[in-house]
C-alpha cells in the first residue's frame, strides 16, 4: 500500500485504493441491510474522539477480536497467535515511549502503539483489514506481514522502504504519521492540504476523474485524507461492498465500511448497543433472545436477524428490567426473545442491533448453526439375506422426542412394524439430546426371490412427515435348500483337483461335502474361505469353500459331488466322467549351433500329462545326451500358462571337426510315446 510519510513534499496516490476489496469478510463482517453508502459522510469519516481514543480496547479485547475474526489460523503468522517484534522506542512529540519486545502477540503490539501514540486500537485493527486483509486472513505470507498496515509503500512502484517493514514498525510507524498529520506541538505546522476545512480532493489518480469539493470536519477525518488521499465516488458507494467504476477509489470507503461494520459508525453519530444472550437451533426454527436500544433514544428498537443472506426484523421491545438498571432513565422495554421457522441445513446467523431511525447497526454476534429437520433421520447399517428372510439393522431419530421411534419397514410393500429402541452409544454421543435408545434390529419374512426392501420412519409431532430412513434396496433371498456351485474339476497328470463352495439355505452352518469317486466317497466340511461367496451372501459368510484331489490311474472315472445340509437334506452339484489318458509330450528343438569345442542346443518339452520337468535326449551321431527341460521359458509359459515356465532345455555337446547330425527327443514321463523334436546337420570347423 502507498502512505504519505512526514518527510514527502507531496500526496501521494494510494495504488491499495483502486481496486475494490477482494479480500473474503468473515462471517461477523457480514452487513445489516441499514448500512448504506449513502451514509457516508465525506467529511467527517471518523470522529476526533474515536481516532484518538487509544484506550478504546483492552490488551484482552484485541486478542479476543483477533481470535474471532481470524477463522480457522493455518499457520503461526496469523494476527490471532503469530508472535512478532517490535523495536523499543523513546518519547517524541508524536508518541510516548514504547518498551517493544521480541515474541509480542499483535494485540499486545497494538495495545502498546495505541497507549503511547493516543490512536485507538479499532482504527488499527481497520487498517491492517483495509490494507492487507490481515485480520481475517489464514495464512498471510512474509511478504504481506512485512507492509501489514501500507506504511513507506510509495505509488513510484520502487517498493516499500526496508526501514519500516515488520508488524511492530508498521504498527508503530503507522500511528506515529498519524499523529504527525495532526501538527502536534513540538512539530512545525507543515501538514495543511487536508486540515479541517474546506477543499478539492480527488476521485483517484488521474485528474481526468474529477474531485469533490469537502469539508473536512476534524483532524481524525483529514489524517484518514493524508493516509489514502481520495474520497469515494458515487459508483464506490452504490457499491458499498464491490466495486465501482474506473474513477472509483476504495481506501476511505472500505475504512468507513469496516469500522461500522465490526465498531459502529465512527463519525461519533449515535450507534445502537446489545447484547446476543441466546440463539439455539431447533427443530426446523431458530430461537434469538438478547436486548438491543439505540445509543441515545429511549424509544425501543430492533434487530435483524440474518439467516445467510435472508433477514428478519424483530422488535426489541420485551420487558428487561436488568437492562432498565445498567441504564437508568432508559426503560426496561429493550428485549427481545423470538422463535421463528428455519429452513433444515447448516446456516450463518448474524444479528444486528438497529437504530431507532433505521441508520445505523452494530454487530451484536455471529455464529454457525445447524437447523434439525423434523422428519425422522437416521441409517440402515445392515440389510442382507439370512436363513428365514432378511436382516435388517440400524437407527433412527425423530428430533421432537427423545423417545423410540416406529419403524415401518415393507417387503414388496407388506408393512411390519420395527421399534427403534436397542441402546446406540454412538448414537447418543452424534445426537446427546435424543439420547442413545434408537437402535434397531430384526429379520423380516421373505420367501425365496429377490424382494424390494423399504424402511420408514413414522413421524412424530407437528414438524416434518414419515421419511425414508435410508433409500429402498433390492435384496436376494436364495432358496432354503441345499445348493452351491462346483468351480472346479481339473486333471493335472495323474492328480484330480475338485473345488466350489455349498451353503445350506435354511442354516448359516457349514455344509458336508461328500466327493464319490468310482463308487468310493470322501466327506468333509466345506469351511474353507471363499471372500466372492461371503460378498454375494453375506448372512453367511465367507466360510463355505471346499477343495480336495485324488489320483487317477488311466482310463475313465467317475465323479460325483454332493452337498448334505445340516438338517440332512442333500443336493448333487455334479456329476462327470474323468479320463486320465497318456498324452504325448510337445515341444520344439530350437537351435543347433556349432562352438568351440562342440555343439550348442535348446529347445523346449512339455507332458501335457504332468506339470513337472520331463527329460529331453539330444544324439549327435546317434550317441546320446539325457538333459532336463527345467530351465525358465517365459514364451513357454505364457503359450502354456497351466504348466508354468519351467520347461526350457539347453547345453553344449562336445563334438569333434567335421559335419554331425544333431537329434532332440522329448521322453514321456509316465513311459509312453517319445516324439522326436527334430533333427539339424552342423558342421563343427
Amino acid at each position: 500500500m502507498k502512505k504519505i510519510l512526514a518527510m514527502l513534499t507531496a500526496v501521494l496516490a494510494v495504488a491499495s485504493v483502486l481496486v475494490g476489496l477482494s479480500l473474503a469478510h468473515s462471517s461477523s463482517e457480514q452487513p445489516a441491510q441499514a448500512l448504506s453508502g449513502s451514509s457516508f459522510d465525506a467529511g467527517n469519516i471518523i470522529s476526533d474522539a474515536n481516532f484518538y481514543d487509544g484506550g478504546s480496547l483492552s490488551t484482552a479485547a484485541i486478542q479476543s477480536f483477533l481470535s474471532a475474526q481470524g477463522g480457522t489460523c493455518r499457520s503461526n503468522s496469523c494476527l490471532s497467535n503469530g508472535r512478532f517484534s517490535m523495536n523499543a522506542r523513546g518519547g517524541d512529540a508524536m508518541c510516548s515511549a514504547v518498551a517493544g519486545g521480541s515474541g509480542l502477540s499483535t494485540a499486545q503490539i497494538i495495545s502498546q502503539v495505541a497507549s503511547a501514540c493516543g490512536i485507538s486500537p479499532k482504527v488499527m485493527l481497520v487498517t491492517l483489514q483495509k490494507e492487507q486483509g490481515l485480520v481475517t486472513a489464514t495464512n498471510p505470507s512474509a511478504a504481506t506481514l512485512q507492509k501489514a498496515m501500507g506504511y513507506a509503500c510509495p505509488d513510484t512502484g520502487n517498493g516499500c522502504d526496508p526501514a519500516y517493514a515488520g508488524v511492530g514498525n508498521q504498527m508503530y510507524w503507522s500511528a506515529w504519521q498519524w499523529k504527525r498529520y495532526g501538527n502536534p506541538a513540538g512539530t512545525s505546522a507543515y501538514f495543511t492540504w487536508f486540515n479541517p476545512g474546506t477543499h478539492q480532493i480527488q476521485y483517484n489518480v488521474p485528474t481526468s476523474c474529477g474531485t469533490k469539493t469537502v469539508t473536512v470536519a476534524n483532524k481524525a477525518t483529514a489524517a484518514l485524507y493524508y493516509y489514502t488521499p481520495y474520497t469515494p465516488n458515487t459508483a464506490a458507494l452504490n457499491n458499498l461492498y464491490g466495486t465501482g467504476d474506473s474513477c472509483s477509489a476504495y481506501g476511505n470507503r472500505n475504512f468507513w465500511r469496516m469500522y461500522s461494520d465490526w465498531f459502529g459508525d465512527p463519525s461519533g453519530r449515535s450507534t445502537p448497543i446489545g447484547s446476543l444472550d441466546g440463539l439455539t437451533a431447533g427443530v426446523e426454527q431458530l430461537s434469538v433472545r438478547g436486548w438491543a436500544m439505540d445509543g441515545t433514544a429511549n424509544t425501543s428498537t430492533f434487530v435483524d436477524v440474518y439467516v445467510d443472506d435472508r433477514g428478519t426484523r424483530l422488535s426489541a421491545n420485551d420487558s428487561r428490567p436488568d437492562v432498565e438498571r445498567a441504564y437508568p432513565g432508559r426503560g426496561a422495554l429493550h428485549g427481545f426473545d423470538d422463535t421463528f421457522p428455519a429452513a433444515t441445513g447448516s446456516h450463518q446467523v448474524c444479528v444486528y442491533a438497529v437504530s431507532a431511525d433505521g441508520q445505523r447497526n452494530a454487530t451484536l454476534g455471529c455464529r454457525s448453526v445447524y437447523i434439525q429437520s423434523g422428519t425422522p433421520f437416521g441409517s440402515v447399517d445392515t440389510m442382507r439375506a439370512v436363513p428365514g428372510g432378511i436382516q435388517v439393522s440400524g437407527w433412527a431419530i425423530d428430533a421432537e422426542t427423545a423417545n423410540p421411534l416406529t419403524i415401518r419397514a415393507t417387503v414388496d410393500g407388506a408393512a411390519t412394524s420395527v421399534t427403534a429402541g436397542n441402546a446406540r452409544a454412538d448414537v447418543g454421543r452424534a445426537y446427546p439430546a435424543s439420547g442413545p435408545n434408537h437402535g434397531f434390529s430384526t429379520t423380516l419374512a421373505a420367501a425365496p426371490g429377490n424382494h424390494t426392501v423399504c424402511l420408514t420412519g413414522v413421524n412424530v409431532g407437528p414438524k416434518g412427515a414419515d421419511g425414508l430412513i435410508s433409500p429402498c434396496r433390492t435384496v436376494g433371498v436364495p432358496t432354503r435348500d441345499v445348493f452351491g456351485s462346483v468351480d472346479t474339476m481339473r486333471l493335472s497328470g495323474s492328480t484330480l483337483t475338485v473345488g466350489g463352495w455349498a451353503l445350506d439355505g435354511s442354516d448359516v452352518g457349514p455344509v458336508t461335502m461328500k466327493v464319490t469317486v468310482d463308487g468310493s466317497t470322501r466327506s468333509f466340511a466345506a469351511t474353507g474361505t471363499r471372500a466372492d461367496v461371503g460378498r454375494s451372501y453375506p448372512g453367511w459368510g465367507p466360510a463355505h469353500g471346499f477343495t480336495t484331489s485324488y489320483e487317477l490311474g488311466y482310463g475313465a472315472h467317475s465323479v460325483c459331488v454332493t452337498a448334505v445340509g445340516t438338517k440332512g437334506a442333500s443336493t448333487q452339484l455334479r456329476c462327470a466322467t474323468v479320463t486320465r489318458s497318456n498324452t504325448t509330450p510337445i515341444g520344439s528343438f530350437d537351435g543347433a549351433t556349432a562352438t568351440t569345442g562342440g555343439i550348442a542346443v535348446n529347445g523346449w518339452a512339455i507332458d501335457p500329462d504332468t506339470t513337472a520337468s520331463i527329460a529331453v535326449t539330444v544324439a549327435v551321431d546317434a550317441t546320446p545326451t539325457s538333459l532336463t527341460a527345467n530351465t525358465k521359458r517365459a514364451d513357454v509359459g505364457r503359450a502354456h500358462p497351466g504348466f508354468g515356465d519351467s520347461h526350457g532345455w539347453s547345453s553344449t555337446i562336445a563334438a569333434a571337426r567335421g559335419t554331425h547330425t544333431v537329434c532332440a527327443t522329448a521322453i514321456d514321463s509316465t513311459g509312453g510315446t517319445n516324439p522326436s523334436l527334430g533333427c539339424r546337420t552342423v558342421v563343427v570347423p
